[in-house]
């Protein structure tokens, strides 16, 4: 008689079948069982309350476990929540967020409004395939503060600010180049802008204690190495700090650092210290004979300041002191003391144009 099967394939049908039971019962028990008779005792119970929830206070909430009055909480009317009810006695289950649609009487406009409230229990609830190693996701940590040299990758994912991958990442790279500011925190690869946003209000930085500087750096003349070598300087200020520099032509006072985007108050004060300024490195604008372009690249002179000097040059030919600038109302006091270091009032622009 013919062999149909195998015998290696016997025994895989006999070790296969016995597990395939074990999964069919465990979902059969785990399961809750459908009970006709307490749907009906539901809509009984309930359709004779009255609703009596005149405030809607929105709360994280589990649809496998919510009470009746917890429903109308949160918004429900007694006849959406009689129907859920009565889904939670057929013997139906919520493993997903998305399973509340499945819910007879919740309509996609409710659910909207509940999904950011939704927390699956760990008895039913499944976790996306990127996380199948843990497969119940817990309800994240309110964050507290915290001490970012010192903080477990546990606790960043506790609180649900990244993956296990991420903070793992996260804490070797900070260990490696340390973090003392928002914008070294930035900086790290899987840490979005969203992602720092939402920490920025729980992080405490370590201080980092500048190192011994035989002599302050000289802001005009040094390069984005040299200005990167300044406590308080991150890679992206050097940046911003080098475009404002080009456009002002120069700094005149150390102060001016205020002015550069991105240069917090606390940065501030430590920058101070370590740099100072030779105004005599500045770049000067001959007024009389400047290209509007480059009077305009000027952060001190405004669109509408630009207007009405290229209007006036034209009539007058030129000046020759920055009172009549005053004078023509063409700038106030205040924007003449600041501009006046960077003007020139010479016949011949020489390289004021390049």
């Amino acid at each position: 008689m013919p062999r149909f099967f195998s015998e290696r394939e016997i025994r895989a049908v006999a070790v296969f079948l016995p597990l395939a039971v074990l999964v069919i019962a465990a979902v059969v028990l785990i399961r809750p069982k459908a009970d006709p008779e307490a749907a009906q005792r539901i809509e009984r119970e309930y359709e004779k309350r009255q609703q009596t929830t005149d405030s809607i206070v929105m709360r994280h909430f589990d649809p496998n476990t919510a009470s009746f009055d917890e429903l109308l909480a949160l918004g429900l009317s007694k006849y959406e929540a009689v129907s859920l009810l009565k889904y939670r006695a057929a013997g139906k289950v919520f493993r997903i967020p998305e399973d509340l649609t499945l819910c007879y009487g919740i309509n996609d406009s409710l659910y909207r409004r509940l999904r950011p409230w939704i927390r699956i229990g760990r008895k039913y609830a499944i976790a996306p395939q990127e996380f199948r190693s843990g497969r119940i996701l817990p309800e994240p940590l309110v964050p507290v503060r915290f001490r970012i040299d010192t903080v477990s990758a546990r606790y960043l994912r506790a609180i649900g600010a990244l993956s296990k991958r991420q903070a793992e990442t996260f804490i070797r790279w900070r260990d490696l180049h340390g973090i003392y500011d928002m914008e070294e925190l930035r900086e790290c690869f899987v840490v979005s802008d969203s992602v720092a946003e939402a920490l920025e209000p729980y992080v405490i930085f370590p201080e980092r204690k500048a190192p011994p500087i035989e002599e302050p750096i000289e802001i005009n003349s040094a390069d984005s190495a040299t200005l990167r070598s300044v406590v308080g300087i991150g890679s992206r200020t050097v940046e911003t700090i080098m475009r404002y520099r080009e456009r002002l032509g120069g700094f005149v006072r150390v102060e001016q650092l205020a002015e550069v985007p991105g240069v917090t108050e606390s940065n501030y004060e430590k920058i101070l210290k370590q740099i100072y300024c030779d105004s005599c490195k500045i770049r000067k604008i001959d007024i009389n004979f400047a290209s509007p372009k480059t009077l305009g690249r000027h952060p001190y002179i405004a669109p509408q300041t630009l207007r009405r000097l290229l209007k006036q040059r034209q009539l007058k030919g030129g000046w020759s002191t920055a009172e009549e600038l005053i004078e023509q109302n063409i700038l106030t006091r205040e924007e003449a003391a600041r501009l006046a270091p960077y003007l020139q009032f010479g016949s011949h622009s020489g390289s004021a144009d390049k």
